[in-house]
């Protein structure tokens, strides 16, 4: 071996070598999230409070007992074009790792040519010559100071991101659905309420008509009846309208045409019911299961490595390249011991006077990297804060039920006492039209609240971080093969 192959040598075994050392910039170190010991609201709310696994909140919607939502969550998590979306950002994610990867290995490439060149007779040499050539060319960046280190990192990083807001978007979807489904239930309730009113009503008006018919009450009596009637008429419609909305959206989310769901959906069905114990997870437990933290941690993580990225434009880089081949004036030539051709080239690139802007690169990297970390503060206080309102509308939503059930009962059996004490002629007709209108404003209300405490259980899972599984795999492909 020469002295110039040693030292080529030499160099090459240093340059590995440097190569393996520390990468430049600072280590990520995930922050340890400040939770509280437990929730505020827990107590006023039922609440149970205990360490679960994501596994435990998976399928939380089933402990509403309702088989028409477990099928329509079911085929969302199937069909949901946000779904698909996120799929498709996971498997960029991905891709873009795998690329951040191949970046710190050598590429080879394998090239073969032939030429014939035929100067002309001015230049006093007509011949012809060919010309062959086949061989491998090789280059490769040694990674010295980490730069593509910390690009692999935050690679790997954005693609653990991909993963958590896709789990996200399952936690948002879930809720979604259920929320609209139990609005939807909520509309066909209070439709049977003003219907059921309307048809009591026109029985009153039917009652006045004959009263007045008879002598014993004036047209005046008849009127009021009427216009309690169409006022109560008039409520079905911006009902109706409220169904269909609901029922639209729950379509949309299923990534389905509006109008699919009908057949499904025709029967007027009950309110889904609380379950009798509501379990929550511990507040630490909540920050580590939802998606939407562990992607804003991520991110943090991501934009650390980046700062690294942009202090190795500070350093050297390093290039090795290479070429083993044969070339020959003609084809069977190239077999030959002499075609042997080869190159050995090692360059070195420094950075001298840029008028300051790596410095300003990783000045910037370094804003964004705390805008993350401000972020991911900022993501864990609203995870904290989305609990305890769900558990203060839970508590509120409960006892506000409870009220209205009391003031229901009472008002029924007011309007009872009245009708009968105005055929008998005790009491005059404006009675009977008070306590009527406060019969069917105090069962809508009543069938709102019931929803609204429904509501404020699935919003309390949603904070809670639960719906989201790792998606099956006939799932995934499922989704990959509609959006190819």
């Amino acid at each position: 071996m020469s002295d110039q192959q040693r030292a080529l040598v030499a160099a090459l075994a240093t340059t590995i070598l440097l190569a393996s050392c520390a990468a430049v910039g600072p280590n990520y170190f995930a922050p340890e999230p400040a939770a509280p010991a437990t929730w505020q609201g827990a107590a006023a709310a039922k609440v149970t409070i205990a360490q679960t696994t994501p596994a435990d909140l998976a399928n939380w919607w089933r402990q509403l007992g309702d088989s028409t939502l477990n099928e329509l969550i079911e085929r969302a998590l199937q069909n949901s074009l946000n779904l698909r979306t996120a799929q498709a950002k996971l498997r960029e994610s991905r891709a873009r790792r795998a690329l951040a990867g191949a970046n710190r290995f050598p590429t080879v490439s394998a090239s073969a040519a032939g030429s014939r060149t035929k100067a002309s007779a001015e230049s006093g040499n007509s011949a012809t010559l060919d010309l062959y050539s086949a061989g491998f060319d090789a280059s490769w960046e040694p990674d010295v100071f980490g730069g593509l280190r910390r690009n692999e990192e935050a690679a790997q990083a954005d693609l653990d991101a991909s993963e958590a807001s896709l789990h996200d978007v399952q936690v948002s979807l879930v809720a979604e659905v259920a929320l609209n489904y139990v609005e939807l239930r909520a509309f066909q309730s209070r439709l049977e309420i003003a219907k059921t009113n309307a048809a009591s009503q026109s029985e009153t008006l039917n009652l006045t008509r004959w009263r007045a018919e008879a002598g014993l009450t004036t047209a005046l009596d008849v009127e009021q009846a009427r216009s309690n009637l169409e006022q109560t008429r008039a409520q079905i419609p911006s009902l109706e309208t409220g169904r269909a909305e609901a029922e639209h959206r729950l379509e949309i989310l299923l990534g389905q045409q509006p109008g699919t769901l009908g057949p499904t959906l025709a029967n007027p069905a009950k309110i889904p019911q609380i379950p009798e114990r509501v379990i929550a997870t511990i507040p630490a437990d909540t920050l580590r299961q939802r998606p939407d933290v562990r992607a804003a941690e991520r991110t943090l993580a991501a934009e650390t490595a980046r700062v690294g990225v942009a202090e190795a434009e500070r350093y050297p880089s390093f290039t090795l390249s290479g070429s083993l081949g044969l070339e020959a004036l003609s084809v069977g030539a190239l077999t030959g011991g002499d075609a042997a051709a080869r190159t050995l080239l090692g360059s070195i690139t420094a950075p001298i006077f840029d008028a300051g802007r790596i410095r300003q690169q990783i000045e910037i990297q370094s804003a964004v990297q705390e805008q993350a970390l401000v972020g991911y503060e900022a993501t864990m206080l609203t995870a904290l804060e989305e609990v305890e309102n769900a558990l203060a509308a839970l508590a509120n939503t409960r006892n506000r039920r409870e009220s209205l059930q009391n003031a229901t009962n009472a008002a029924r059996l007011a309007a009872l006492l009245a009708r009968h004490r105005y055929t008998a002629g005790v009491i005059d007709f404006q009675t009977v039209l008070d306590t009527e209108r406060t019969v069917l404003a105090l069962e809508d209300d009543l069938k709102s609240s019931e929803a609204e405490g429904v509501s404020a259980l699935i919003q309390l899972y949603k904070a809670l971080g639960g719906g989201w599984s790792p998606m099956p795999a006939n799932h995934i492909a499922s989704a990959q093969a509609k959006s190819s």
